[in-house]
């Protein structure tokens, strides 16, 4: 079924919202003020709350849209449908309106807290069009042995040979190792995870192709370098695990939230820093040697691999003050070593459905002065505001990082005093 609808204004997701009859429809590839004729998704007539649907035609375009830089992401009507950028529609600066206005509007309603959030555009970004930021890419094994994505809606698998988010770097590994080629088992899963060089030369070998979890060529551990404040740290990090996909997201949050923490310690000599959900050590190593003079951490994580490649890292570095443990934070937090007990500084990058309330009022519990808050999500961030404030924090200060161009997601950095 088909409608024309004019639309309302943004939405969750990547959507943006209008009416038909009364009722709510999230329109896929819209922006506010536009007149356009609307595919409904099926089954069109079934009694929900809200129906979703998709554009086929634009009768009256916003200032904001574009043509699609990467049109296989568009919408389907118009020869996309494959997923992964769900505001290659959108200009650069519209992008940008749209994360500030989502975000701020997600503290009103679920955080309570009324804040325009800034959102910072990451160095090169612009200059490459919102292209070539991704450091790790996904994709599956069509019938012919050949890298696809999925056409949204349907099993129907489109070849792909090339990946216009993915950085050019990566781009050259895949040519190197032949991936646009195929020749993969149908219905594999193929990861490339390419660390963006950092120091004078390119490390040899410092790549990844993983078929179904398996190390097909390259390393199974990768060598990320990050700079902070003029001291490189370097991580080892598993080739399958998480790390932070823009090419200069690890500098730009780190380098913020050290600020953050910074400017809170007021140059206490001897600091205790709490670092949960701490993956790998990304923000661990900068806290531990760029804060005070006799800093001392305690970080959790849950993944073991990650753990591991963090003592790992610690260790190269000579850093011995940071208690590393592995396990689920909540259950970790019930057994913290009394000497780090009462932290001055909690920082917390959560996976996307946040700390959740129990974290939260454990944080608060331990007299933190203040906590650094690293979200991916700007609905859970929300949540988890409403609930330090009600411990008796205060947002005193936000900030989002636009680390995803091209999709609906963004990073934001929030700090909370008491």
């Amino acid at each position: 079924m088909q409608a024309e609808v004019r639309i309302e204004r943004y939405a969750d997701q990547g959507r943006c919202v209008a009416h038909i009859d009364g009722r709510v429809v999230f329109v896929r590839f819209a922006l506010p003020g536009e007149l356009l004729r609307i595919e409904l998704d099926e089954p069109h007539d079934r009694d929900d709350r809200f129906w979703t649907g998709e554009v086929v035609e634009v009768l009256e375009p916003s200032p904001d849209r574009v043509a699609p830089a990467w049109p296989l992401a568009g919408p389907l009507a118009m020869g996309g449908g494959v997923g992964g950028a769900d505001l290659v529609h959108v200009s650069l600066p519209g992008q940008i309106r749209w994360k500030a206005i989502t975000v701020s509007e997600q503290m009103s309603r679920l955080g309570h807290v009324d804040v325009a959030v800034p959102v910072e555009r990451i160095a090169g970004d612009e200059e490459l069009g919102g292209l070539h930021w991704r450091t790790r890419i996904e994709m599956i094994v069509d019938e012919q042995g050949r890298p696809s994505m999925r056409r949204r809606g349907t099993h129907h698998r489109v070849a792909i040979d090339t990946m216009p988010l993915a950085s050019r770097t990566l781009l050259d590994v895949a040519e190197r190792e032949h991936i646009w080629d195929g020749g993969f088992e149908p219905g594999s899963q193929i990861r490339l995870s390419v660390p963006e060089p950092r120091g004078e030369q390119a490390l040899p070998n410092d790549y990844a192709v993983l078929v179904d979890g398996e190390l097909r060529s390259g390393t199974q551990l990768l060598t990320e370098q990050v700079s902070v404040n003029g001291t490189m740290f370097t991580y080892h990090v598993d080739a399958g695990g998480f790390w932070q996909m823009h090419r200069m997201a690890p500098m730009a949050l780190t380098t913020h939230v050290i600020g953050l923490v910074n400017n809170q310690l007021q140059g206490k000599p001897d600091p205790v820093i709490w670092d949960l959900y701490s993956g790998s050590g990304l923000f661990t190593l900068p806290l531990a040697s760029l804060t005070g003079e006799r800093t001392h951490m305690f970080s959790v994580e849950g993944a073991p691999v990650a753990v591991k490649n963090a003592q790992r890292n610690l260790r190269a570095m000579n850093l011995t003050n940071v208690d590393a443990r592995t396990g689920d934070v909540s259950r970790t937090l019930n057994h913290v070593p009394a000497n780090l007990a009462k932290p001055d500084v909690v920082v917390l990058d959560p996976p996307r459905a946040g700390a959740k309330a129990k974290v939260c009022r454990q944080i608060a519990a331990s007299g933190a002065a203040n906590v650094v808050y690293i979200a991916c999500d700007p609905t859970s961030l929300a949540r988890d505001t409403a609930t330090l404030t009600a411990e008796g924090y205060q947002l005193t200060d936000i900030r989002a990082f636009d680390i995803y161009p091209m999709t609906h997601h963004v990073e934001t950095v929030a700090l909370f005093t008491r």
